[in-house]
């Protein structure tokens, strides 16, 4: 699907003191350089609206987030929620995931969330998805050695190739599985749903979850 182009939107994520511009010149520096604390860095990839990580961020202000985005016009929306408050622990990075590891540094990052990632659905698109080999070889450079990922989605196809990739990787392993979240006490507890996981769940789609790490 094209996203449509919303004029003023490039101007705005430029402008916006919530935005990290050039995030390769603070590889290895966010603690110190952006965030001014030494707090673990927790990231988002496929932030979309924001709703997640800036509920997140409310709720822990001693961890610092990190939500990336591909497209000025869906990170828009998430500006336009947050640019009149104060929420110091915070900030958004329009960057393609692909080129991660240009950003961050080694062990920089010590929690990666996917939610409801892109599921590239044809196989000639496979390496694309945020769940990928190819990403989690990426993901293992970045993530502190007891970093995580929690992946969550609808998309019971995706899922799957999720947790094919992580149970046939040499790094990975599964710490924790749902195929329904909501009703599972344990793996509910605390979660901050996403605009989609609202809008998904009210239709009675159930809600896919793992948890993963090295």
């Amino acid at each position: 699907m094209r996203l449509r182009n919303i004029p003023g939107a490039d101007e705005v994520v430029a402008n916006s003191s919530y935005c990290i511009n050039n995030p390769a010149q603070f590889k290895g520096l966010y603690k110190s350089e952006v965030f001014k604390n030494n707090n673990p860095i927790h990231i988002e990839i496929g932030m979309g609206k924001g709703q997640f990580i800036t509920t997140l961020a409310k709720q822990n202000p001693d961890i610092n987030y990190i939500g990336i985005e591909r497209y000025t016009s869906v990170l828009l929306r998430a500006i336009q929620k947050v640019e009149e408050e104060e929420i110091p622990n915070l900030r958004f990075i329009c960057f393609d995931a692909a080129e991660i590891l240009d950003i961050f540094s080694c062990y920089e990052v010590d929690k990666i969330y996917l939610n409801f990632s892109d599921p590239w659905p044809k196989d000639r698109h496979s390496k694309r998805r945020l769940t990928s080999s190819n990403f989690l070889n990426r993901y293992n450079t970045i993530l502190s050695k007891e970093g995580n990922i929690e992946f969550k989605t609808d998309n019971r196809g995706l899922f799957d190739f999720s947790v094919d990739e992580i149970d046939n990787h040499p790094l990975w392993k599964l710490d924790a599985i749902t195929y329904d979240l909501h009703n599972d006490a344990t793996m509910n507890e605390g979660n901050v749903m996403t605009e989609y996981e609202e809008k998904f769940s009210s239709q009675g789609n159930p809600i896919f979850k793992l948890i993963a790490s090295r």
